[in-house]
């Protein structure tokens, strides 16, 4: 298993429930999800163009997750750091598996 996979993890074994670890770089030229992993935080990496205020980069945290994993933003939400650039993100009705086989065939 590559590092950059310990921090996704299944919610009560459950196979369609997971919260995957990131670190966020606000106000990036471009955004990105996955934009790699930082291995010092144990966390993948997305990058958004949206500074960290009045809660905008946290909604554009979670529109590029679901256009990345193509599932509905209502089935996203930030469980915690919601003020910090590392958070941990629950996704619902996402396969453990699929998210797992996305991720890998994205990042080296």
């Amino acid at each position: 298993m590559n590092d950059y996979m310990n921090c996704i993890n299944k919610v009560n074994d459950s196979e369609n429930k997971l919260k995957i670890k990131i670190h966020v770089v606000p106000g990036s030229p471009k955004s990105i999800f996955p934009a790699g992993y930082n291995k010092w935080r144990k966390s993948l990496e997305i990058r958004v163009k949206s500074k960290a205020i009045e809660n905008k980069a946290n909604i554009e945290v979670i529109e590029k997750i679901s256009s990345f994993f193509q599932i509905p933003s209502k089935n996203i939400s930030i469980v915690s750091g919601k003020k910090s650039k590392d958070k941990v993100v629950l996704l619902e009705n996402l396969n453990f598996t699929d998210a797992y086989k996305k991720i890998k065939d994205f990042l080296p």
